[in-house]
């Protein structure tokens, strides 16, 4: 049976803004042998789904340096100390990146994003109404475009690698999993009453 290794010790190597690497010496339960393993210790993260009355998301562009190409995502990061937790983190980042802002914000799921490496979570909440309420407030090292794109086109992009960041593939999973619970008439909680969810695709 397939059992967690034991930790020997443990060091910091490098601490960054936005992430810490640790240096772990792991004992193999199979063999008892030691062996160096490497996490990346990281805070929450959040990726907000902003729905806005007429069944439109709320979209980014932004430049991703690992890539160093501009990408299609959803508006999202990282949960800072001064959040009370990842819903106030939620709204604070859709806020900052685009301006707008939403009456409820609804935990749909949440990943490890890579749990072979890194120590965190990533949660996912939909946001609605979607509405413009200010200028966005992006930090130094953003630039970003915002657009509003119908839901219905999501799966499409998908599809033709326009959006391509896993956790947003991730998100619009979980998203896809609380449209499905409505249709089957179990509403996720938090979610307003008469709100329908749009399909990701067209069936035209």
């Amino acid at each position: 049976m397939t059992r967690p290794w034991e930790i020997s010790r443990s060091e910091i190597l490098i601490r960054t803004k936005v992430f810490s690497l640790r240096r772990d010496e792991g004992v193999s339960p199979a063999t008892g042998h030691p062996m160096d393993l490497y996490v990346l210790e990281a805070p929450a993260w959040v990726n907000v789904i902003p729905l806005t009355p007429d069944g439109r998301g709320v979209f980014i562009r932004q430049y991703r340096h690992g890539r160093q190409e501009v990408h299609l995502e959803i508006p999202g990061g990282m949960v800072d100390p001064e959040d009370t937790g990842p819903e106030t983190a939620a709204a604070r980042e859709l806020r900052e990146e685009t301006g707008y802002e939403a009456d409820h914000f609804i935990h749909i799921g949440a990943v490890h994003p890579n749990p072979a490496i890194q120590d965190n979570f990533c949660h996912t909440y939909l946001a609605y109404p979607a509405r413009r309420s200010t200028e966005p407030t992006p930090d130094q090292t953003e630039e970003i475009e915002v657009i509003e794109v119908p839901l219905s086109e999501v799966t499409a992009l998908i599809a033709k690698g326009e959006i391509s960041h896993a956790l947003v593939i991730a998100a619009f999973f979980w998203y896809g999993l609380a449209r499905e619970a409505c249709l089957q008439g179990t509403r996720p909680e938090g979610l307003p009453d008469g709100l329908v969810l749009p399909a990701l695709y067209s069936k035209g």
